[in-house]
């Protein structure tokens, strides 16, 4: 079994059931959520991606299906902002406590708000980041959505 992390520690004191899948991480890969889709043979809609960005003077953490792209617009509508935009990843790292390729949306160092896509929701099971690369998380979209306590909004 996989070492604890911050990701797993939250879960875990939140009595929240998940599984964890590990995978053969590619440093190479062009997009991480589809190829950590693909080594685990599931469908990267299932599999989300964790971003972190800027909406207006707020960081987010933004969560969305791995083989889609989220809207700045649609993001900074959803955060009631004038616009949006990615962090630069050493800020993401700095302000998640996590490294790039690992990045979690549970257990960050900071609290930021959270928005996942809307579509996430309808999938029995989904996985995110478990906190260190090559490992992920497998649980209810709900049981995420209160974890972090996320809105849904139309992001892609």
């Amino acid at each position: 079994m996989a070492k604890a992390t911050p990701a797993t520690a939250a879960l875990e004191k939140a009595g929240i059931a998940f599984t964890l899948r590990t995978y053969d991480y590619d440093p190479n890969a062009a997009k991480i959520g589809l190829q950590a889709a693909q080594a685990l043979g599931i469908a990267p809609e299932r599999v989300l991606k964790t971003l972190m960005a800027r909406a207006g003077n707020a960081v987010v953490c933004v969560l969305a299906p791995s083989d889609k792209e989220v809207s700045l617009k649609r993001l900074a509508s959803a955060a009631g902002a004038k616009d949006a935009a990615m962090l630069p990843p050493a800020e993401a790292e700095r302000v998640t406590g996590y490294h790039v390729g690992g990045i979690s949306p549970l257990g960050q160092k900071k609290k930021s708000r959270a928005y996942i896509e809307r579509t996430a929701l309808a999938h029995p099971t989904v996985l995110v980041n478990g906190g260190r690369r090559g490992l992920q998380i497998e649980l209810s979209p709900g049981d995420l959505v209160r974890a972090i306590g996320a809105k849904a909004a139309d992001l892609c």
